[in-house]
């Protein structure tokens, strides 16, 4: 495995490495994780060289880095990885080419590219898919190197709004989840008060008096370490004891996944946000929201250029 590596230029021989290593990874966390929590195991993991950790002056990136997202563009049209919203995603296939080994992995995943850009007609990214002349490879090939660069962006940006909610405390974030629920047209008339709360945490009606459904119950946990159990979405469903009550569950944390089939074949309609669901609804309804529910979580719009792929 180590003379295949060897064989590689310098730039794809990090890429196989620090590639085999976010599918290893990803495997061991259940199939997905946050892409900045990934780079900070493969930091951990891996023995990077001074090389690698160079930082391109015109960027301000550090090198490995740029690479693995450079080839994270391959893995995602080999079908081996999935990228969203900050998360990345290791699909069956990407699973299974572990067994490929770090060199072929890589190899594997650029042919499959390679197809798919042939496919597309994409001559310019079919022609510039190589790192192998270092060190301008990367601001040579724009369409790839671009995407890599916005996705690397996006997960800084999420990792930093997860940062800022786990900052907050268990009330603070309660009043985010009641501030959401107003820009999406509810009203909440009632919001725990520090103390007992006989379970529910917020009540929100789609008009000022609760005269129409569906009435929302919800409950809000600040767990952002940690998965909610199945236990508590079934004390969830014991209050919602009249029709047209839906029950909502938020937590900054994840749900485990017996948790979410709890909530999917409950006889009655609980829905589960966790924090990914509750930052994107956040970024959707954000414009909606009064200045005094922005500052909360206060958010900074940034457009640039995409790409079509």
């Amino acid at each position: 495995m180590n003379n295949d590596l060897e064989k590689l230029a310098p730039s794809k021989q990090s890429a196989a490495k620090n590639l085999f290593a976010t599918f290893e990874i990803l495997k061991n966390e259940g199939g997905q994780m946050l892409g900045k929590q990934v780079i900070d195991r493969i930091r951990e993991k891996n023995n990077l060289t001074s090389w690698e950790k160079e930082v391109y002056e015109k960027t301000g990136y550090v090198r490995w880095e740029s690479i693995l997202h450079f080839y994270t563009i391959d893995a995602i049209k080999a079908g081996f990885l999935r990228k969203n919203k900050g998360i990345w995603y290791l699909t069956e296939e990407g699973e299974k080419s572990i067994s490929l080994g770090p060199a072929k992995m890589l190899e594997t995943a650029s042919k499959l590219y390679r197809s798919w850009a042939a496919d597309k007609k994409d001559n310019k990214s079919l022609k510039n898919n190589s790192l192998e002349n270092e060190p301008n490879e990367l601001e040579e090939n724009q369409t790839q190197t671009q995407k890599a660069n916005l996705d690397l962006l996006e997960e800084q940006a999420i990792a930093g709004i997860k940062e800022y909610i786990r900052s907050k405390n268990a009330y603070e974030f309660q009043d985010m989840v009641a501030a959401l629920l107003r820009a999406m047209g509810y009203h909440t008339p009632f919001i725990s008060p520090k103390g007992k709360d006989g379970g529910l945490d917020i009540i929100a009606y789609n008009d000022p008096l609760g005269a129409t459904t569906p009435r929302l119950k919800v409950q809000v946990k600040h767990r952002p370490d940690s998965s909610v159990p199945v236990d508590d979405i079934r004390s969830l469903t014991g209050l919602l004891n009249k029709d047209g009550d839906i029950g909502l569950f938020v937590t900054s944390g994840v749900f485990t996944s017996e948790s979410e089939r709890s909530a999917r074949e409950s006889h009655r309609h609980i829905r589960l946000l966790d924090i990914n669901i509750f930052i994107e609804l956040w970024q959707e309804f954000y414009t909606k929201m009064e200045d005094e529910d922005k500052n909360m979580l206060p958010l900074h719009s940034i457009y640039f250029l995409g790409s079509n792929d």
